[in-house]
């Protein structure tokens, strides 16, 4: 009889991996990550069939917790504006305080090993964002543009965003509000 899997070794597999991948890209060897979070590579492998399997995981995890960083206490009672600003703060916040998870999402984002299905699971944390994203845009200038599109150009200038508040983050909160206000005059 196996024994049972262990949910602190697949965090440290998971932790590892993000280290690794951030660091040497998705060609990183799945011995390395196992090293790194103290597992021979059998024992990844009975946690993650491939390597594969792996990075899907890792890419479904990594956008639900980005999801969650976004849309929890979304305050459904307040005005569009303020909802669409509690979405960018949750996702500026999660991008500054996970420059290494955030790292292997671009990384994943671009991989053939992540698989449709994995992307349509990923997606599904964020149908809310998405329909705030489609009320907002609703009478602006992308009110016709695909919703993968527009989802595009706000992940542009939300990495855009967070990548001036790490370089100086003494001006963080200014790159934040001119940030969102660009966003908010895109979508509307």
């Amino acid at each position: 009889m196996p024994r049972p899997k262990s949910e602190e070794k697949r965090g440290a597999i998971i932790a590892a991996a993000i280290r690794i991948i951030a660091a040497q890209g998705l060609s990183a060897p799945t011995a390395m990550i196992g090293k790194e979070a103290g597992v021979s590579n059998g024992t990844l492998f009975t946690y993650f069939e491939t390597k594969a399997d792996l990075l899907n995981q890792l890419y479904i995890q990594l956008k639900s917790e980005m999801a969650a960083a976004t849309t929890v206490g979304i305050p459904t009672e307040a005005d569009m504006r303020d909802q669409v600003r509690h979405v960018w703060d949750g996702w500026l916040h999660w991008a500054v305080e996970h420059p290494r998870e955030r790292q292997v999402l671009a990384h994943l984002s671009v991989s053939h090993d992540v698989t449709a299905a994995s992307q349509q699971v990923a997606s599904e944390a964020y149908a809310g964002v998405a329909t705030l994203l489609d009320r907002s845009r609703a009478t602006g200038p992308m009110r016709d543009a695909p919703l993968m599109f527009v989802a595009s150009v706000v992940t542009g200038l939300v990495d855009a965003t967070a990548d001036a508040m790490t370089r100086d983050p003494m001006r963080a909160e200014t790159y934040a509000a001119t940030g969102f206000a660009a966003l908010w005059r895109i979508l509307t």
